[in-house]
């Protein structure tokens, strides 16, 4: 028996999302934090699930547009359902960048994904988008005088305002040409109780990570210079629903758009 790590003794956003899935790449620290979420939002593992059918729809709608390049950001932990594995049914040649700032999260999406010459995996940060641009692994795999589809799916509600992620996100349309497109999927203040939501947000403060979540109006102002495709900035599980078992529980607001 060994001690456990740093690592495994701090609770970690993506290892908690793993086991809001039901994934089992995750430490006792990591559920324990997660129960105490279940406690206060017993339906959290609904609109985890939710979250993940609309980065499929939305993923699948940007490769039947076309689209073959893309970067996911804040990829989290492999679970079912990943970027290349739903892009792949559409389009076989498209290349999928999975990027992530922790290290856990990188080190096993390296050792669970096919590493290949369409997918790579890179330790990166929203909040520094030029060192991500310029990546080595990004600038290889993909051309970005293409249309690139940028993927980010419950990870903006993790930085702050202090860390400006509207820059960060500006400054990634700005590398992209017309045509690329923007998924955002984030965490909504809206209509939460402001008890439970304070005591929610304080379990996050322990972990890895902050949680921020945000009005309708303030995710909306990440999609500036793009047009949003209907149904627009809606709850995620309202976002062009396929016939799918609809998780009618949603934490956040989702949206695509397509840089002009």
């Amino acid at each position: 028996m060994t001690a456990p790590t740093d690592a495994e003794q701090r609770p970690n956003v993506a290892r908690m999302y793993d086991y809001f899935l039901g994934g089992c790449h995750n430490f006792a620290a990591d559920r324990a934090a997660a129960e105490q979420i279940l406690s206060i939002f017993p339906d959290t593992g609904v609109a985890a699930q939710a979250n993940r059918h609309f980065l499929r729809r939305a993923v699948r709608f940007a490769a039947e547009q076309g689209v073959r390049q893309f970067l996911d950001i804040g990829a989290g932990l492999p679970t079912q359902g990943n970027v290349h594995e739903i892009v792949r049914q559409v389009a076989p040649d498209s290349r999928v960048v999975y990027a992530d700032v922790d290290e856990v999260a990188v080190a096993y999406a390296r050792r669970l994904l096919p590493i290949d010459d369409r997918t790579v995996v890179v330790r990166a940060d929203l909040r520094r988008p030029d060192e991500l641009l310029a990546h080595p692994d990004v600038r290889s795999f993909l051309d970005l005088d293409r249309p690139v589809a940028v993927l980010l799916v419950a990870v903006l509600h993790f930085v702050t305002d202090a860390e400006d992620p509207y820059a960060a996100v500006a400054r990634l349309r700005d590398a992209t040409v017309p045509g690329s497109h923007l998924v955002v999927s984030h965490l909504t203040s809206d209509g939460a109780p402001p008890l439970p939501a304070q005591r929610g947000t304080a379990v996050y403060q322990r972990s890895s990570a902050p949680l921020v979540p945000r009005t309708h109006a303030d995710i909306l102002r990440f999609l500036d210079g793009y047009d949003l495709v209907e149904p627009g900035l809606v709850p995620v599980a309202q976002w062009r629903p396929d016939g799918e078992p609809q998780q009618r529980v949603s934490h956040g607001y989702g949206g695509v758009g397509i840089r002009r």
